[in-house]
This record gives C-alpha cells, sequence and structure tokens, in this order.
C-alpha cells in the first residue's frame, strides 16, 4: 500500500528575522515582543509581600533565560540533567498598556517555559500549563489597568530537577508576546494551509477558523492570497460569513497555481499566503504564513520519495539545548548549526524528544531540512532516570507523566496546531520509546518462549506486576487520532524500543509509518512478516553497518543518527557535561565522525584526514612516551572514525593514519612524497587507513576517481608552541541590531598560522560597547568549570564566542587575550 501525503510551505526571499517574526507569533492580531529587562528571582518567595519590597533584590534578565545553565555543576546533582540544579523561580515584569488599546481584547502568548508555570497578572491567576515546550497563551483583557503598569509575574516550579533523560533547563527560554486584536479575529494558530498536486497544478487548501468575542452579529469577508518571493500577488480568492456573536466558525477554501516551484531538498522554493479578515472593507485582522508545495510519498516496498523522488532521509536526532548557552534559543546560533549539519549531507532531523521552538523549523523550510516533529518521552508511566551516571546506579522516577493523563491529547494538539504550516515537517511522532521493555511495560514476550524471536528471557524477563504493553495500543490510537484531527498531510510515527514487544499489542498499527530505534536486525524479518508496514530507521548508532542496512534494504527509507550535535545531560560518570556522541560538539565544531558521515552521505568530493599512535608503535626510551604509546589502539583494530586532525608526534613513532572520503581511491603524501599506497575505497568499514612512522611535515591525502585521476585533496600540518589567538571570521563584522548575536571562532595556531590541534589555552573575553557576553564555549565534554564568567579554555585549539547586542545599533571591540599568545581584536558592527 503506497501512502501518499501532501502538504504545504510557502516561500519568499525575506529575511531570517522576518520569516521568524511570523511563525513565533500566534497567528492573529499584531505580537509585540517583550523579551526586555524582567525581574528574576531563583527560590520560592512569599506571594502575599508586596512586589515593590522584594523587587529590589532581583536580577535583571533578557530573555531568553535559562536559569539553570547559569549555576555551577556538582556531582551531587543528577547525571541525567547534566549535573546542574533547577528549582524553583520566580519572574516579573512591568508592562504599560494605555487607553487606546481599550475596547481591544489582550493576551500574553508563551513560546515555552520549563515547566509548571503559572502565570499572574496584577495578582490574579491566568492559568497553568506543566510542560515545559508546549506554547499557550491567557486572555488578560479582564485584568488589565489601563494607563497603570501592570505587573506581569511568572512562577516556574522545576524543583524535580531530575524530571528528564536529558537537560532541559529551567526558565523562559523562549520569546514572549503581548497580543493585541479586535474583538472578531482569526484564531489562534488558526490559519492551516496544505498543498496537493494534481498534474502540473498546485492546490493549497486552506483553512481559516475564525472567533467573535463580541456581543453583536458580524458580516465579514476573509481574502486570501498567494504571494510570490517578491511580493506579487499570483492568485487571490475571497469568501463571506456572518458570525453569531460569541461563536466560532471555520471556512474552507483553495487556491490553485499553474506550475508551482516545488519545496525540496536541494531548492526549498516558498511562497507566502496573506490573510485579511475585513468588516465593512475594514481591515481587523490579518496574518501570513510561508508556505508552497510539495508532496510525499511513503511505500512499503520502495521507502520514501519527495516530489515523486525517491530517497534515503539522512537524518540525525537533536536535543534542544546549544551547550553553554543552555535551552536559551538564539535562532542565529541554530542556523549555523544547521547549515553546518547539512554541508555534512544531513537533510533530515528528529527533534528529540519534545517540540522546539518555532525558529528552528523556520530555518528548517529555509534551508532544505526534513523535520521529524516528536511530541513525547513518556506517557502515562515515568522512565528510569540515571542520577549517578549513563545506566549507573539506582534510577529515579521523577518525571512528566504524572500530568499526562490531563493535559497529553491537548499539549499533542498545541503543538500540531502551531507547527502544521511547517513545510519541512514531514512526519509527526506520538513518542519515544515508551515501549522500552520493562521500563515500565512488560508482556509475556519477553519471557523468552520463542515469540518474538526471543528463546530465552530478555530485558529481565516478564514482569507480571509491570503495567501490561497492550495498554499501549490504546494510548497510540488516542494520540493518532488527535493528530488526523488536525492533520491528515502528514503520517503519524513514533521510535520504537521494543519492537518484538510491541508487535504483540495494537501499538505498531496504530502508526502509518513505523519507526525501529536500534532495531536494523529486524528490518527483513518484519517487513516479511508485516508487508504493508513502512518502516525506518528513528533512532541509530554512527556504525557503519547500520548505514549499510539503509542502502541494502530498499524498503527503508532513512535513518536517524543518536544523535546529530552533542547535547547536555544523560551524561556519564562524573565528569561529563553530556552525551558525547555529535557529529558536532557542544560548540557546532565538526568532530571527527561529522566528516566520516559526510564521507557516507555528502554528494560533494571530500576527504579528511585523522590520526591516533598505535600502541607499542612509539621508538622513544623515556617513560612518558613509552606510556603514551600503550594508550593508543591495537594494530589489529578496525579503523576509527573518531581520529581527530592532529599532526605532532615522536619522529618514528608508528600512526595510524585513517581517510575518510567519498572517493574511489585515495594515496597518502608526506611532504610531497608518497608514503601509503593508493588504496581502493573499503566497502567493509568506509575507512581507508596507513601504519607510518611519524615525520614532521605537510601530510596530505590525494583522492581519486576509478580511473585514477584527482578529485579532492585534504591535508594536516605539524604545528610549533601555540603563538597567537585567530578569529576566523575577521577583524570586522556587521550584523542585525535587533537580536544580533555574533558567533566568534577562535583558533589558537602557531608562528606560521598553522592551527595548533592540541592547544588548551585559557582565553579571557573583554568587551567595549553596548554588547553582552552569552557564553564562551570549546566543546569539551569534561571541563565542569565556570561557564559563567568571561574565561574559558579551548579545547583541542578551538572555541566559539556568543556576544548579544542590548538592542541598539552600535559599535561593539572585542578583545581576546591569553597569557603568553598574541591578542585578537574584533569590531562588531550591530
Amino acid at each position: 500500500m503506497i501512502k501518499s501525503f501532501k502538504s504545504p510551505m510557502l516561500a519568499i526571499a525575506i529575511s531570517l528575522i522576518a520569516a521568524i517574526s511570523v511563525s513565533a507569533q500566534p497567528g492573529f492580531g499584531t505580537a509585540e515582543k517583550i523579551n526586555a529587562d524582567w525581574r528574576f528571582h531563583l527560590g520560592d518567595i512569599d506571594p502575599k509581600k508586596e512586589p515593590d519590597q522584594r523587587d529590589r533584590s532581583w536580577q535583571t534578565v533578557q530573555l531568553p533565560h535559562d536559569w539553570t545553565i547559569k549555576q555551577t555543576y556538582s556531582p551531587t546533582y543528577a547525571s541525567a540533567t547534566g549535573y546542574l540544579p533547577a528549582g524553583i523561580g520566580w519572574y516579573q515584569k512591568k508592562i504599560n498598556i494605555t487607553k487606546k488599546d481599550q475596547g481591544k481584547k489582550l493576551y500574553l502568548y508563551f513560546e515555552g517555559v520549563y515547566n509548571r508555570s503559572e502565570v499572574f497578572l496584577n495578582g490574579k491567576l491566568l492559568g497553568k500549563r506543566p510542560n515545559g515546550y508546549i506554547a499557550f497563551s491567557y486572555d488578560i483583557t479582564p485584568f488589565v489597568k489601563f494607563d497603570e503598569e501592570n505587573q506581569l509575574t511568572v512562577r516556574i516550579d522545576h524543583s524535580q530537577d531530575a524530571d528528564s533523560r536529558w537537560y532541559t533547563g529551567s526558565g523562559i527560554y523562549r520569546d514572549v508576546y503581548i497580543v493585541r486584536s479586535n474583538p472578531v479575529h482569526l484564531q489562534q494558530w488558526g490559519l492551516y494551509a496544505y498543498p496537493t498536486l494534481t498534474g502540473n497544478k498546485g492546490i493549497l487548501n486552506i483553512q481559516a477558523a475564525l472567533t467573535n468575542e463580541s456581543a453583536a452579529i458580524t458580516s465579514l469577508t476573509v481574502m486570501n492570497e498567494l504571494l510570490d518571493k517578491g511580493g506579487n500577488v499570483l492568485v487571490k480568492k475571497s469568501d463571506k460569513l456572518t458570525l453569531l456573536p460569541n461563536s466560532s466558525q471555520q471556512i474552507n477554501n483553495s487556491l490553485t497555481l499553474n506550475s508551482p516551484e516545488l519545496w525540496s531538498i536541494d531548492v526549498p522554493n516558498r511562497y507566502r499566503l496573506r490573510t485579511t479578515v475585513l468588516q465593512n472593507n475594514k481591515i481587523i485582522d490579518s496574518t501570513s504564513i510561508i508556505t508552497g508545495f510539495r508532496k510525499f510519498t511513503f511505500d512499503p516496498d520502495k521507502g520514501f520519495a519527495l516530489n515523486d523522488k525517491q530517497m534515503k532521509v539522512k537524518g540525525v536526532c537533536l536535543h534542544h539545548d546549544a551547550g553553554v548557552l543552555g535551552a536559551e534559543v538564539y535562532p542565529e546560533v541554530w542556523r549555523r548549526r544547521l547549515l553546518t549539519l547539512k554541508s555534512l549531507g544531513v537533510n533530515a532531523i528528529r527533534t528529540s524528544h519534545n517540540p522546539q521552538a518555532s525558529s528552528l523549523y523556520d530555518l528548517c523550510d529555509e534551508l532544505g531540512i526534513l523535520v521529524m516533529d516528536e511530541a513525547f518521552d513518556e506517557w502515562e508511566f515515568p522512565k528510569r532516570k540515571w542520577l549517578q551516571g549513563w545506566n549507573v546506579g539506582t534510577p529515579g522516577f521523577q518525571g512528566s507523566s504524572d500530568f499526562f493523563k490531563e493535559w497529553g491529547e491537548r499539549d499533542l494538539a498545541d503543538m500540531i496546531k502551531r507547527d502544521r504550516n511547517h513545510l519541512s515537517i514531514f512526519a509527526w511522532s506520538i513518542g519515544n520509546e515508551v515501549d522500552y521493555p520493562n521500563d515500565p511495560y512488560s508482556h509475556p514476550v519477553l519471557a523468552g518462549n520463542g515469540e518474538g524471536g526471543f528463546t530465552q528471557p530478555i530485558f529481565g524477563g516478564y514482569k507480571k506486576d509491570a503495567p501490561d504493553a497492550i495498554q499501549l495500543g490504546v494510548i497510540a490510537k488516542k494520540l493518532a487520532t488527535v493528530v488526523r484531527r488536525y492533520d491528515t498531510s502528514r503520517p503519524v510515527t513514533a521510535g520504537l524500543a521494543g519492537v518484538a514487544m510491541s508487535n504483540e499489542t495494537a501499538y505498531p498499527g496504530t502508526l502509518d509509518i513505523a519507526g525501529y530505534n536500534y532495531t536494523e536486525s529486524r528490518y527483513l524479518q518484519d517487513h516479511k512478516r508485516y508487508p504493508k508496514r513502512v518502516i525506518f530507521g528513528s533512532e541509530n548508532r554512527h556504525d557503519f553497518s547500520a548505514w549499510k542496512a539503509v542502502l541494502d534494504n530498499e524498503h527503508i527509507f532513512g535513518q536517524f543518527l543518536w544523535t546529530g550535535i552533542d547535547y547536555l545531560g544523560e551524561s556519564g560518570r562524573w565528569p561529563s557535561r553530556g552525551f558525547y556522541s555529535g557529529l558536532l560538539d557542544f560548540g557546532g565544531f565538526i568532530k571527527p565522525r561529522g566528516y566520516f558521515r559526510q564521507s557516507l552521505w555528502s554528494e560533494q568530493p571530500m576527504a579528511y584526514l585523522g590520526t591516533y599512535p598505535l600502541k607499542g608503535g612509539s621508538v622513544a626510551t623515556d617513560v612518558w612516551s613509552a606510556l603514551e604509546s600503550e594508550q593508543g589502539q591495537s594494530k589489529n583494530e578496525a579503523p576509527s572514525m573518531d581520529a581527530w586532525p592532529s599532526w605532532n608526534y615522536q619522529t618514528g613513532q608508528i600512526i595510524r593514519v585513517v581517510c575518510y572520503t567519498n572517493a574511489a581511491k585515495a594515496r597518502l603524501e608526506l611532504n610531497g612524497s608518497v608514503v601509503g599506497i593508493t588504496k581502493d575505497y573499503d566497502n567493509k568499514t568506509g575507512i581507508m587507513y596507513w601504519d607510518i612512522p611519524y615525520a614532521d611535515g605537510k601530510l596530505e591525502v590525494v583522492g581519486l576517481d576509478g580511473k585514477g585521476k584527482e578529485t579532492v585533496r585534504h591535508q594536516i600540518q605539524s604545528s610549533k608552541r601555540p603563538q597567537a589567538i585567530k578569529v576566523l571570521q575577521g577583524a570586522q563584522i556587521q550584523l542585525n541590531a535587533k537580536d544580533g548575536v555574533a558567533q566568534l571562532e577562535l583558533q589558537i595556531v602557531d608562528e606560521h598560522g598553522i592551527a595548533v590541534a592540541d592547544a588548551d589555552e585559557e582565553v579571557t573575553c573583554e568587551i567595549a560597547g553596548n554588547a553582552r557576553l552569552l557564553g564562551m564555549e570549546a566543546g569539551n565534554n569534561a571541563d565542569m568549570g565556570n561557564y559563567t564568567d568571561n574565561k574559558q579554555r579551548v579545547f583541542r585549539g578551538k572555541m566559539i564566542v556568543y556576544i548579544q547586542t542590548k538592542g541598539q545599533a552600535a559599535e561593539v571591540t572585542v578583545r581576546f587575550t591569553s597569557p603568553w599568545l598574541k591578542s585578537a581584536i574584533v569590531k562588531i558592527k550591530f
């Protein structure tokens, strides 16, 4: 059975900032961002105290704000959430609303608050939202004092600081808006558009939900216009309707465009849909979304096609933190990260394991990256949370399950409604590894009676007192129904961890496509047993064999690596900030395994050299060199995908040189002379290697095609001692003044400008001008030091420094210094 899903997305060659401002808002009225100058207090307080009495002791902060990332690492805290504390925090902001807004509807819109938030205005409770990843809003109209100061207060209870298997952050870590609207307006996320393709025609199907919060019968005209990237109206259509007092209504329409430019991975063409609501020929509400045209097809035998072209999904899983920035969301930071991933051949991401900021989806729309949007990591029961290191010791069981029954379906519905206009989203995931055997669900198949392929007890065997795995199918059916209520243009999926157990339940049957986590061994047998099931790898290891299982099986449409970028939390034993299996490190720098993946996934010629010593390969007689030699890899071990690009060893020491390349052949040269014979690409490991004695100089790999013609080169070079700090972006940088974030990449170099790959000098950052230091990130997982000051050690010779303007146009001078090194000065114009 072939499943086709056709959906929307728009294009327009507008700036990223403009695109973000569209989707991050609730889709009606006029939204004003209110991120500046909040007051914050860490710790609980007596809410009955007068605000002015406690206000003086609070600190001024700018949103987004994650208070946890600004605390001190300690082994006394949970490894699951990165050895950092959480607690209870309070935020306050005074907002002035003039009498000009009388007669309007006024709302507060929060993109994300972690977690268990309560929001008050002028002492009145507006509401609570326990889920820290879901956007929400409150009608503040009845509580506003016009032409007076209104006090907005937010209490956040993250006292369950080990409530996740990864780092969550704490606080108001996404944007906040005040929204002003006419009493008659489009509903929040009420405009929905999805495309279908028929021949050479693109049809944009439009649903517009409106509400009348006035006491009068209202006659309206709703105009829909489709615009190209130049702002030209290509097609338009209007509808008339009458809304009764205090009622809502949805109208359906469509716009047809001949020969539309399609959105794809390589060319993400987009359009803009502008919807205007008029009363008596006067505009009373208007919104726009980025949309466009594309088609998804899922086939159990052929896999996945985008716009009728078969392709393999080359995906990565991503958590939402950004190293030293924690959970704070800065679109410019994620733009750099996504562009780097795409340069490696990545064409899809999975939002593990929660909805992320709207700006991330905007970027994927713009850059041409598919998205699997995921809602939950646990349902009605908590999973194990490791406290003393990953899979070590006695776990805890805090989590989100206590509010799932009350809020789960609403949270999922809100995720779908907020995100469904993003063309990049190709699947909705209702859960990750909720079926992990005996965590907590169990089933008789685990007893090892031969059913499901188990011939002996597995995962601890069947536990009669544990929750019955049959319940998984019941919950999944409810959640899938919610998804299809709000969007039928994309498939429902989930990441299955206990496939053999879940196969004994109705769970996989509720899904349109089935994600298999680390279960390549079942790709063939389940394809035969369930011939109508569409299967893909929803979470996979980085090894070559896992990718071969995708390449060698036409019916497996892709995989999602765990993980795309190193993330905080799910840490190993102290010292460990997080999980270190990413293609990129905490700072967004490419790691060796990133280049290995590029050799498998990129269509552009590439080659990379990495090195490491072999055990016993040293010819030195001193004790220290001998010890270093014994720490290397054995000669008969498989070549590593984690070899760093260093060429500084003891003369004569035997070094393994590995090459990651997509060339058919390669040879190795040292100082222009061949030191490694030409080798064919290794189809068993994906890695070529040579074992050679070390000598100073330039080591270079030459990639060749099948006929021996050179296609690509890559070199590494011996360096001398560190001599200077280099800013890779140069000495002059121009950025947007509004919310601009400068990302300065530092490299330690020697006297000849050669990168010093093993440098670990401490660098100090000094700023002169109207800007603030957001953080310094070197990517060292074992560095548990202070990340809140203006000093940090580079790691493997590199570091990235984040500097943000304070919202005004200015020229800022930044100086980087380190003892005994030549300093670097850069001027930034915001």
